[in-house]
């Protein structure tokens, strides 16, 4: 690693990335390439590029990657209605391949022989950023300060104080109760005050909606289109899958939508407890399963739900471009062809409820599903499905009673 002659650095503009890139500087004497990904953060990367080259980047890229980053990576992952363990929609963990995908191409762009991050050693982003160089270029090397024998940079205190000495322009203090990380799908804390997964999360911590008291005492009634799989337009507008999913942000944090703490398992092996706001993505994962109860064939269904686990479980642990999730993900699109119609949806007081939905390729059939008199459905028909798949049981039943004597 002595070697090393440029480095592209997966830069935030904050603490850690900002010491990062100074001590990449010293201690490989190498260029550092910077380069910021616009996934949604907003004012977060005002002044970022400045910041870099105050800091002693050789170069800085930032790049706005919102539409790629909603129409590629995030879309295709809620075609699979991917839920880790229950409640995570992922909002990080589907952030971090586009981010290693740029950085590769700005490392080959530039001919530097290496990439790095910000990532800890505890944590699940180390895994995704790296298998995601890797899985892309083979050959690249990689520094990850946080495992590095010469990192002494173990505490806060410690980078605040390194921050200070070199002059590095960070706004930060000791006192900050939390760590939090943005873009367009959601906004995740942890760390600090939130260790303690009895403690409550303050309310003055959320940052992209309102709590479910302080919403509007009246429902949002709003309608959603889908084509194949995807959401196009929110009330009759057609918009951009970045703009589209803006809107669902506004509207589900102006309702209190989206709101998750939970304790989750991460990769490394530790529990881990997180806050997340998620107001459009809930919202659309919502949607997406009542256009699909419509549209898709019952073991179609039953297939999707049995493999999102498996999905969802390589999506969090940082295997996007590994050949398994692109083989679920074939799958997965190929249930999508006759997913289009609409949704309407309730909004109120932290609650989305699916109260209508229609479309052309429905499979929902009235004069077959009806409590009232039919002429498409003979009843006495169930009397032998019935019994075709109750033998099984009687066959069981009969042998334990043979068992037991009775």
């Amino acid at each position: 690693m002595s070697d090393i002659k440029k480095v592209v650095l997966a830069y935030s503009g904050g603490l850690d990335t900002s010491v990062i890139l100074k001590w990449l500087q010293e201690t490989f004497h190498c260029e550092v390439i910077a380069f910021a990904a616009d996934l949604g953060q907003g004012k977060e990367l005002e002044g970022i590029r400045e910041k870099a080259i105050a800091t002693g980047a050789g170069n800085v890229y930032v790049e706005d990657l919102r539409e790629e980053f909603v129409k590629d990576f995030i879309f295709p992952m809620f075609r699979a209605n991917a839920v880790y363990e229950g409640c995570y929609l992922l909002g990080t963990s589907i952030a971090r391949p586009l981010i290693a995908k740029k950085q590769i191409e700005i490392a080959e762009k530039e001919g530097a022989d290496a990439v790095s991050h910000g990532s800890t050693g505890k944590g699940n982003d180390q895994v995704r950023f790296e298998l995601s160089y890797l899985s892309l270029n083979p050959g690249i090397k990689i520094v990850a300060p946080w495992r590095d024998e010469r990192w002494k940079l173990t505490s806060r205190n410690a980078l605040i104080d390194y921050a200070e000495k070199h002059g590095i322009p960070v706004s930060v203090t000791t006192e900050k109760p939390y760590s939090s990380d943005r873009n367009l799908l959601h906004i995740s804390f942890e760390g600090g005050v939130l260790e303690d997964p009895w403690v409550e999360p303050q309310e003055d911590m959320f940052v992209m909606s309102v709590s479910p008291e302080k919403a509007p005492d009246r429902p949002v009634y709003i309608e959603m289109d889908f084509r194949s799989g995807d959401p196009v337009s929110v009330d009759g507008e057609e918009l951009s899958p970045a703009l589209l999913l803006e809107r669902l942000n506004a509207l589900g944090g102006e309702n209190g939508i989206g709101r998750m703490d939970i304790v989750e398992n991460r990769y490394v092996g530790m529990k881990s407890r997180g806050v997340y706001e998620t107001p459009g993505g809930t919202i659309l994962h919502i949607a997406h399963r009542a256009i699909e109860s419509l549209t898709l064939d019952r073991e179609v269904m039953h297939f999707k739900d049995g493999i999102m686990p498996k999905y969802s479980e390589l999506v969090y642990n940082g295997y996007w471009f590994a050949p398994e999730r692109e083989i679920l993900q074939k799958a997965v699109d190929e249930t999508q062809k006759n997913v289009t119609g609409s949704v309407r949806l309730k909004l109120y007081k932290g609650s989305c409820s699916v109260v209508g939905r229609k479309s052309p390729y429905s499979l929902y059939r009235e004069d077959f599903a009806t409590f009232e008199q039919d002429t498409v459905y003979d009843q006495s028909d169930a009397d032998g499905f019935i019994r075709l798949n109750a033998l099984r049981l009687r066959v069981n039943s009969l042998c334990r009673r043979r068992g037991d004597g009775s």
